[in-house]
This record gives structure tokens, C-alpha cells and sequence, in this order.
């Protein structure tokens, strides 16, 4: 058995409704909890992580999107002055930036997720990167 605390608490589930947050044991009781309540029972705090990948990139910028688009299939161009400089989302969950003309780098908010298609991404530019250096 399992008590549910805080926000939680306040309106009661009905039977048969699902209860998708936080089951926590602590001392032998369990709790269910939401998010926002963990940090007062646990002494936990929840960060986001932005993290930022320069990758060595000497090709056209341009390129690089046209060769990305038919594999990840949501490749947008960002408007200039939300990226300060040309830009492309994939996914909605990671941004590739024109840095300088030998670098470019992936911006991104970590999760599983973005984890995965940064690293897709990451590998299609070195292989691009290969596919253009085994040609010249």
C-alpha cells in the first residue's frame, strides 16, 4: 500500500484511473508523489542540462542540411536571429549552428531522446565527412 502525498493528495483518484508519478520508498512507507514535490521530501533538486557538441565541419553549410533532410525527415531552418547566424533544428529536439567555416555544433537539452538523435546526427556528419574527403 502506497499513500499519495502533497498536489497528489488533493483530488482522489477514481478507481481504475491511472497514477503516473513518482512511487518512493523511504523508511519502509511508500509514497506516490509528484515531481514538484520531490525535492521537499527528498532533498533532491531537478536540473536541465544544455549541452553543446563543436564538431570540426569544412563543407557547406547548406550541404550538410540537404544531406541530413532525407534521413532524419524534420530538418527546418531557425530564423537568423532566434540562432544569431545560420541554423537548423532536427527534430525539434536539437540545433545544428553554422559556428565558422571548419566548425559547427549541436545545441541541445538532455534527455534520452535528444541523446539518441544527437547521436544519429553526429555519426550522418561523419560520414558525410568521409563520403566528401574519400571523393576530393
Amino acid at each position: 500500500m502506497a499513500k499519495t502525498i502533497r498536489r497528489l493528495a488533493e483530488k482522489t483518484p477514481e478507481v481504475g484511473e491511472t497514477v503516473s508519478d513518482f512511487l518512493v520508498k523511504k523508511a519502509f512507507t511508500y509514497q506516490i508523489m509528484a515531481l514538484d514535490d520531490l525535492h521537499v521530501f527528498l532533498q533532491l533538486s531537478t536540473e536541465n542540462i544544455s549541452q553543446r557538441i563543436t564538431i570540426a565541419y569544412s563543407g557547406a553549410f547548406g550541404v550538410l542540411k540537404h544531406r541530413l533532410k532525407p534521413i532524419f525527415e524534420s530538418v527546418e531552418s531557425l530564423p537568423d536571429e532566434e540562432s544569431k547566424g545560420p541554423a537548423f533544428g532536427v527534430h525539434e529536439r536539437l540545433t545544428v549552428k553554422y559556428e565558422s567555416k571548419k566548425h559547427i555544433s549541436l545545441h541541445r537539452r538532455s534527455d534520452p531522446i535528444r541523446d539518441m538523435v544527437s547521436d544519429s546526427v553526429i555519426i550522418s556528419i561523419l560520414l558525410i565527412l568521409i563520403l566528401i574527403t574519400s571523393y576530393c
